[in-house]
């Protein structure tokens, strides 16, 4: 990796973002693509596969995705539980175990995290897959009931994730190099802040991270505005 020789802390990146590098060691980051894998597998020729969906607007997204949980239907705008009565494949366990710890290891880097520690409920796995080459453009997560945070691991090439605020996409801006392993949360005041990732360094994921290429990005939210776990 580029930046493997540099030290890394913790970081309050802005109110409600922290940022834990390292947090996946890189047996759990192979678990996850091998698991995650075998999922896109399973529904590869279903209404559920894991495509370059086709946005509203018209364009295509250069990511590829994978719902878990529940189903963001871009045409109609709204989450399902199935598509063409295929549903939608569960959040696997690992993920569900996963996420409270990591958003209490997230709190204790940015306090606005906390109210969320013990009410989280990951409802829905969102799994980005960038090739080579791909980006993905300042957007705002609000198609959520739940203002709970997002957490979000990666895996594989390095990235520039940025996140500015919530008014437009436009500066003040803080940008963050995510490397293989990484987690990041935001919620409270950032909750719903436009963000994006500029670019994908090609070539800088670690050996063993269970991929041979680009980055995965896995996001774990809460959908409803009072689920229970």
């Amino acid at each position: 990796m580029l930046f493997d020789s540099l030290p890394r802390p913790n970081a309050y990146v802005a109110p409600g973002v922290g940022h834990v590098p390292g947090w996946v060691g890189i047996g759990k980051q192979k678990a996850l693509v091998e698991e995650t894998r075998e999922i896109a597998r399973a529904y590869a020729h279903t209404p559920m596969a894991m495509v370059q969906p086709r946005l509203k607007s018209g364009g295509q997204m250069s990511v590829f995705q994978l719902h878990l949980g529940r189903y963001w239907h871009y045409p109609s705008y709204r989450y399902v539980d199935n598509m063409e009565g295929t549903r939608v494949p569960p959040v696997p366990d690992s993920l569900r175990e996963l996420a409270p710890v990591a958003l209490r290891q997230a709190a204790q880097v940015a306090p606005e995290l906390e109210p969320w520690v013990d009410n989280f409920v990951p409802e829905m796995a969102l799994v980005n897959y960038y090739p080579p080459g791909s980006a993905m453009g300042m957007h705002v997560d609000d198609s959520e009931e739940s203002p709970a945070p997002v957490i979000s691991l990666s895996i594989g090439d390095e990235a520039l994730f940025r996140i500015g605020h919530t008014e437009n996409r436009t500066k003040p801006w803080d940008d963050v190099t995510l490397c293989s392993g990484d987690l990041v949360v935001f919620g409270g005041p950032k909750r719903f802040a436009y963000h994006g990732v500029v670019r994908v360094n090609d070539g800088t994921l670690p050996e063993g991270c269970g991929l041979q290429e680009g980055r995965i990005n896995i996001t774990i939210r809460q959908v409803s505005a009072s689920a229970v776990g």
